[in-house]
């Protein structure tokens, strides 16, 4: 037993005998890779199949390590190549939506509302927020910031109005026309109402701990995650109110700290950082310190 430890031990003093700094650096980008892989896939199904895949793996290759099996060792040797080719296949969705997010990360910048405007609509939205969270009436609003959601705002009716707290009431009054779906707000304007968003289909409300967050929430999740918008959500079943955004949900928001937040988000000048913007947003940077104590 004691050689065994003793061989254990000078070959690894023999591996970092030998290590260079170029060996230092390939490891650190190997591991980086891995780690923004992991990132990418968290709270998603795909981390399910990976896991899957990895334990399938390992097992396949320990059977197949054994000599006394060479029919199986051929098939394995054989089948390999088809594996690989259906790995593509398996994660499309992820690599999607991982491309998307690259994408996301450098797109062009628009021009941004001045501040007076965004924060009138910040005002108006934190009353009528308030205001549902009381009556407990449902509603969701997204708020645009980089990418164009105009792909949505044709599944809603047009209204581009300027943004007011009697409007919002007024749309997400129970039982009117308008009160489904999501509003949309782009440079201070209400571009439209009941408007159709895509749902998420990852597992974040799975972990919540309770079960009280259906269509709306799962509608304001998706959205965060096919683009860089902000969404607010007051539940219809509790008059709780969330902020939403790149995938991470804040709940039992009160009116303070919802301000804090979406000021946070569109405060002048926070998304002309561009190059600095772009690596800390591909690190999960979300902009603001309440954010980060989810």
């Amino acid at each position: 037993m004691l050689e065994i430890i003793t061989r254990f031990l000078d070959n690894i003093v023999f591996i970092f005998q030998r290590l260079t700094w170029l060996d230092v650096i390939d490891l650190f980008l190997v591991t980086l890779v891995f780690f923004l892989l992991l990132q990418f896939l968290r709270d998603t199904q795909a981390i399910v199949l990976l896991r899957g895949a990895l334990f399938l793996i390992v097992l396949i290759s320990l059977l197949a390590s054994l000599e006394v099996l060479p029919a199986f060792s051929w098939l394995v040797r054989n089948t390999l190549p088809a594996m690989l080719l259906a790995i593509p296949v398996i994660f499309a969705p992820e690599i999607r939506r991982t491309l998307e997010r690259l994408g996301r990360a450098g797109s062009v910048l628009p021009g941004n509302p001045p501040v007076s405007s965004a924060q009138e609509t910040i005002s108006a939205v934190i009353k009528a927020v308030s205001r549902l969270s009381e009556r407990k009436h449902g509603a969701l609003i997204v708020l645009q910031r980089l990418e164009n959601l105009e792909d949505y705002v044709r599944t809603g009716v047009m209204m581009n109005a300027q943004v007011t707290s009697e409007l919002l009431l007024q749309v997400f009054y129970p039982n009117t026309p308008l009160h489904d779906g999501a509003v949309i707000i782009s440079d201070s304007r209400l571009v439209a109402a009941a408007c159709v968003l895509p749902l998420s289909a990852s597992g974040v409300l799975a972990h919540t701990a309770d079960r009280q967050m259906g269509l709306r929430h799962r509608a304001a999740l998706g959205i965060s995650e096919v683009s860089d918008a902000v969404a607010v959500v007051v539940s219809e079943e509790t008059g709780y109110v969330s902020i939403v955004h790149a995938g991470k949900m804040i709940r039992r928001l009160d009116a303070e700290r919802l301000e804090g937040i979406l000021s946070a988000f569109f405060r002048q000048g926070e998304m002309h950082k561009r190059p600095l913007d772009y690596f800390l947003r591909l690190f999960g940077y979300r902009g603001s310190k309440d954010w980060e104590a989810r």
